[in-house]
């Protein structure tokens, strides 16, 4: 496979883009009435750096990170000022303490030919508004600085019916890019096709916490990269923009795999 962008309609610009509005409906003339509807509670603070968080780099890359409640986490990042494709993803686990945000253990798996390189993490958090720091890289030593902010969308309840569909995109790893069609099913079975002949199966499942699924992603025999491999990730689904985001490591995180697809 050839290394190439992954989707021009990429994940980093459309999580930015938040929903439209609601058409308010109704009939015309004069209402019944009607008792005054109780406010809904507002969401309770997180006490941790858990959420969907979306801003930018100082290097000119458009950021959306997401934060689960064990702290693992999957930043993904655009191409250097060029919020409309997918550079590459950052995942790993971090410790949520007192408004910081620390990890150790940060993989960048590059889809720009950089390949997979070690990192680490410091932040600063304030619980669903903002969290913000560095990526600091060990080889060679550099540092990237990003801002985001918390996205609201992290409180749509994650359901099977939501996500269920046939999506058309590309399926991505350090190695290279191909056109993928991918289908799950209402009871959360996932399979697909590239264009290369890989066969992928396996399953989505929501999570208990946050818009987000647990994903497992199988891969068939050659010319699958990771042939008959066996990843667990997460997978988002943005309801308004009828997009699935995959994505998952391998199971000793010297690559990753990344999906973009979009319903009819």
């Amino acid at each position: 496979m050839n290394i190439k962008p992954l989707f021009g309609a990429s994940l980093l610009a459309t999580l930015v883009a938040c929903g439209s509005a609601s058409d308010p409906g109704g009939f015309s003339g004069t209402p019944a009435p009607s008792p005054s509807p109780s406010p809904s509670p507002a969401p309770t603070p997180l006490p941790s750096a858990e959420g969907l968080w979306t801003g930018n780099t100082n290097t000119g890359r458009s950021v959306t990170g997401i934060v689960l409640e064990d702290g693992t986490y999957y930043f993904l990042y655009s191409i250097v000022n060029r919020p409309l494709l997918i550079g590459g993803v950052v995942q790993g686990t971090g410790t949520s303490t007192n408004g910081s945000f620390t990890s150790s253990d940060a993989r960048d798996f590059n889809l720009e030919g950089a390949g997979v390189q070690s990192a680490t993490i410091d932040s600063s958090y304030v619980a669903r508004q903002s969290l913000n720091g560095n990526v600091n890289y060990t080889a060679p030593r550099s540092t990237v600085t990003f801002t985001t902010a918390f996205d609201s969308d992290w409180d749509t309840v994650p359901t099977l019916a939501a996500i269920a569909g046939n999506y058309t995109g590309q399926v991505a790893s350090s190695q290279g890019v191909e056109n993928t069609g991918v289908a799950i099913s209402s009871s959360g079975v996932i399979n697909g096709l590239g264009d290369s002949g890989c066969t992928v199966t396996g399953s989505v499942t929501p999570r208990s916490s946050g818009n987000v699924y647990a994903a497992t992603i199988v891969f068939g025999p050659a010319p699958c990269f990771f042939a008959n491999q066996t990843l667990t990730g997460i997978a988002y689904y943005r309801a308004n923009l009828r997009t699935l985001y995959a994505t998952a490591p391998n199971a000793d995180r010297t690559d990753g795999v990344l999906f973009v697809g979009v319903k009819p």
